[in-house]
């Protein structure tokens, strides 16, 4: 289980207050690692950090703004040596395409992908002077599927695939590890309005072979795989807890 510990390595994970990030900020931090949440909310953070701390992790807030480049910029020099980034920020918004806005368009574009560029390569300068560093980025099986009313964040979420095969082949010869976790469906804050929606919480049972939602905590495995020394020769990969969603028609 050693190629699993995460014992000595500091992880920060963007946007992780709540849902998903915050899940995969307790998973490394379950696994040994000490943990940095970043928001743009320090209340809500430092209410993240508090839970975290009670059960026994190391925990730090970075509260900054990700789709701001100097903002990253400055709080990743002030941060100082990171072995781990998650990149998990990230904002969904719905519209028929033909009446989509275009500041709706700039403002997802600048969450879901700028802000992975900008986070790590400001993390990625560090980690290659060092010759190691794992990196994971979040996309989602819209990386690989389209649905109606969401084509601006399916792109954004193909981009972000894109840009993490890209890193790899960047940053790979230098002793990175760049890779991607696909969620599927999860029960969480930002889906609980579709979570209730019986008709489409009917559709999604149906069109999914595990025939249910996905449970945060079930996205640390693949967390501690990519962060850990497990994967040291896995580069260029999207993992995609689903439930097999995007394993059939």
């Amino acid at each position: 289980m050693t190629l699993f510990d995460l014992t000595g390595r500091r992880a920060l994970i963007t946007g992780s207050s709540q849902g998903i990030g915050f899940a995969l900020a307790r998973a490394l931090g379950g696994a040994g690692a000490s943990v940095v949440l970043n928001g743009r909310d320090a209340g809500k953070l430092e209410a993240a950090a508090s839970v975290l701390r009670t059960e026994g992790m190391t925990v730090e807030i970075a509260a900054f703004d990700v789709t701001d480049y100097a903002a990253v910029a400055a709080a990743i020099r002030e941060l100082g040596q990171l072995d781990i980034l998650v990149n998990n920020a990230g904002i969904q918004r719905r519209a028929p395409l033909e009446d989509f806005p275009e500041a709706t368009w700039h403002e997802l574009m600048r969450t879901n992908l700028d802000s992975v560029f900008y986070v790590a390569q400001a993390v990625a300068r560090g980690m290659i002077a060092r010759k190691r560093g794992k990196i994971i980025n979040i996309c989602s099986v819209q990386s690989e599927l389209g649905r109606p009313g969401i084509a601006p964040y399916a792109a954004s979420k193909g981009a972000v695939k894109m840009l993490t095969k890209g890193m790899c082949a960047d940053w790979a010869k230098h002793g990175l590890q760049v890779n991607g976790i696909g969620p599927g469906y999860f029960e969480t804050e930002l889906t609980a309005v579709l979570v209730a929606d019986p008709a489409f919480s009917d559709w999604l049972c149906k069109r999914t072979p595990a025939g249910r939602w996905g449970r945060v905590e079930e996205l640390a495995g693949a967390a501690i795989f990519l962060a850990s020394g497990a994967s040291d020769f896995v580069n260029g990969q999207i993992i995609y807890v689903d439930g097999g969603l995007t394993s059939v028609v």
